[in-house]
């Protein structure tokens, strides 16, 4: 049999692609990581997480802040701040940033102790034989692995769907700043903010949006003027403009900008990939983003140490072709019960992107009037089947009728991701 290089060579150089290098190479299998960028190279975006869900990891060491005074605003808004629509609905959970340089060094570090080979360039070419899988870069190098994994993010260089249609985007405009007074309570987080008393009628009338913010300390706080998953997604420009009226009506100005995101494009209803290529794909290229939240380097960190040992355990065996080993790591990450699940929290998605305005306040408002321990499940998709049905059940019995019509009404693909929930299709 001919001898590959590498037992994994990973693709990219993110969050992706080094928590899964690094979970390997834990698994002390030699790892090789191709990127076209210097994996040292800073992340340009921010990180949250629950903190009940950093704590279950171990990880919490990793924050750069955490909160515990965290809520949203699902009212109207109004001049009068004791006015019922500025009452926030509090979340009793605590909710942290990442320090992006620690998270990343984290797992920087479990490669270098494990002496994972860097590789600079872009890969190519992908021929894979019963023994090896080969990738050739844009020039000219070859490298070759028992396994290749696609972590190269929402637009993979390698993997495959069998699905097609409309990505709804998440898109979000950010800035970090000082203000002439706060633009919220001290050492608080605001997961959402859906006040909307700062727009006209007419803007009213456009997809909603809504304000995700966080005291950062030292008279600096983050902003972010965020929109759920739409397609065709809502501009940067429009974002930036509702930012800015949100300041504007409460008087509200920068004295110093420290940093701005000048715009983060989140697939959120990704299709899985087709699972029985034999190439792997982990992270966004592999669609794990969280449809209801986006969340996902949660889920990373819980399950790249599993999928790790699953495939450490099959390359072990010396006659496994790339094929069998990249089987066996679909098998891993996407089991039939995540497949359905990812089916369901798409259906409810379909159902959000064509809420208005007061029906998204309504539902969020339902949402979080659930038992903590439900929506925190549904978000961190840590629910079981069973529970997560329950769950939306639970939601629609209590729910007022102008959003019960809305999740009733059933238009574009809410239909077959039914059926996918029902009857999924398992590939591998």
């Amino acid at each position: 049999m001919i001898k590959a290089s590498a037992d994994a060579l990973v693709l990219g150089a993110g969050p992706g692609a080094l928590a899964i290098a690094a979970a390997l190479s834990s698994e002390n299998l030699k790892v090789e990581v191709l990127a076209n960028s210097d994996p040292h190279e800073p992340w340009p975006y921010t990180y949250g997480i629950w903190g009940e869900e950093v704590d279950d990891l171990g990880l919490a060491h990793l924050l750069e802040h955490r909160w515990k005074n965290t809520v949203s605003f699902f009212g109207e808004g109004a001049d009068n701040p004791s006015s019922k629509s500025n009452i926030p609905t509090p979340h009793n959970r605590d909710y942290g940033l990442f320090d992006k340089n620690k998270l990343q060094h984290h797992w920087l570090s479990q490669c270098e102790l494990a002496k994972v080979q860097w590789h600079k360039g872009l890969a190519q070419k992908l021929d894979i034989n019963e023994t090896e899988s080969r990738v050739t870069t844009e020039e000219g190098k070859t490298i070759t692995a028992r396994l290749v994994v696609d972590a190269t993010g929402y637009d993979p260089v390698f993997l495959k769907s069998s699905e097609s249609g409309p990505v709804a985007v998440q898109t979000c405009y950010g800035i970090v700043a000082k203000f002439n007074k706060p633009p919220i309570a001290e050492n608080q987080f605001i997961l959402m903010d859906y006040r909307c008393d700062h727009l006209s009628e007419k803007e009213k009338s456009e997809p909603p949006t809504f304000l995700y913010a966080m005291d950062m300390g030292e008279g600096s706080f983050f902003l972010e003027e965020t929109s759920l998953g739409l397609a065709p997604p809502v501009s940067i420009e429009t974002l930036r403009t509702r930012l800015e009226l949100r300041l504007a009506n409460k008087d509200i100005r920068i004295t110093k900008l420290e940093h701005e995101e000048l715009g983060l494009f989140l697939p959120m209803n990704l299709p899985i990939p087709d699972l029985k290529q034999p190439v792997l794909g982990f992270g966004g290229a592999a669609g794990m983003v969280h449809p209801a939240s986006g969340y996902m380097v949660g889920g990373m960190l819980r399950r790249a140490p599993g999928l790790a040992k699953a495939i450490a355990k099959k390359i072990r065996d010396s006659e496994a072709s790339p094929a069998q080993i990249a089987q066996c790591g679909w098998a891993e990450l996407w089991p039939e019960d995540l497949i359905r699940k990812q089916a369901l929290y798409k259906f409810g998605l379909e159902k959000l992107m064509r809420f208005s305005e007061p029906q998204l306040r309504e539902f969020f408002k339902g949402f979080f009037d659930l038992p903590s321990s439900q929506w925190y499940g549904f978000l961190t998709n840590t629910l079981t089947i069973k529970e997560l049905v329950s769950a939306m059940w639970k939601m629609f019995v209590k729910a007022p009728w102008s959003v019960r019509i809305g999740l009733m009404g059933m238009q574009g693909r809410e239909i077959k991701l039914l059926w996918e929930f029902m009857k999924p299709k398992i590939k591998n």
